[in-house]
């Protein structure tokens, strides 16, 4: 019992890019973040960056649509049946640890990975969440293609993370200064001297159960370090 107690007290952030997994946060992914989270007892507060999304994709062909224009914030908010807020209003103060699920958003919307590759840049509003929580000591979870973003911010500091093993993504996170660790979609690889843990879910796949294994594991460490 005093177990469960200590976990509710806990409140862990949630950071979405959208609603679908080539123009959003992919949709298993942030499903099973939440799951994970909801087993453990804690507060989920989730958050998204009020602003277009830097396009719509049909997911059915798998192409952008021309003229169609959908609002990240609006999209998350899909997810988490309308409990979100904007990203511009975190406050490292309110959360005990942060996490990114990942999806093709995460390298579009929350930075522009899937453009610049490692000349990439992260939303204003993105940087400031991970430097203040990482500043207060608190831990922070990256999901799928998300780690590059910690990789991106945190990489002078030499943390650990992974995107799986796709050499290409892998370089750019060492590029950065982040050290890349190769890891199997059921696992997750745990810095707990930066708190932060990653895992690779659909940047290897295949299916929803071994992406799981390795989003509970992130969420598990996430919490225990909280």
């Amino acid at each position: 019992l005093k177990e469960t107690s200590m976990a509710e007290q806990k409140r862990i952030g949630v950071v979405l890019a959208g609603c679908g997994y080539l123009d959003g946060a992919e949709i298993q992914e942030a499903t099973l973040t939440l799951l994970s989270l909801d087993k453990r007892g804690v507060t989920v507060k989730a958050f998204a960056p009020d602003k277009p999304q830097m396009h719509v994709v049909d997911h059915r062909i798998t192409e952008p649509q021309e003229g169609v224009e959908r609002n990240v914030l609006q999209e998350s908010s899909r997810i988490t049946r309308g409990d979100i807020q904007p990203l511009s209003e975190f406050k490292a103060d309110d959360v005990d640890a942060l996490v990114f699920p990942g999806g093709f958003g995460a390298a579009k919307n929350l930075c522009n990975f899937a453009v610049e590759g490692a000349n990439m840049s992260v939303d204003d509003d993105v940087r400031a969440a991970i430097e203040t929580v990482h500043a207060q000591g608190k831990p922070l979870g990256f999901i799928c293609i998300a780690p590059v973003i910690g990789a991106k911010i945190l990489g002078d500091k030499g943390v650990k993370l992974t995107i799986g093993n796709d050499e290409g993504t892998a370089q750019a996170v060492e590029s950065f200064g982040a050290k890349h660790v190769h890891c199997e979609v059921h696992d997750a690889v745990l810095d707990a001297a930066h708190k932060v843990a990653s895992c690779p879910a659909y940047m290897l796949g295949p299916s929803i159960a071994p992406v799981a294994e390795g989003i509970d594991k992130v969420i598990g460490a996430v919490v225990e370090w909280a």
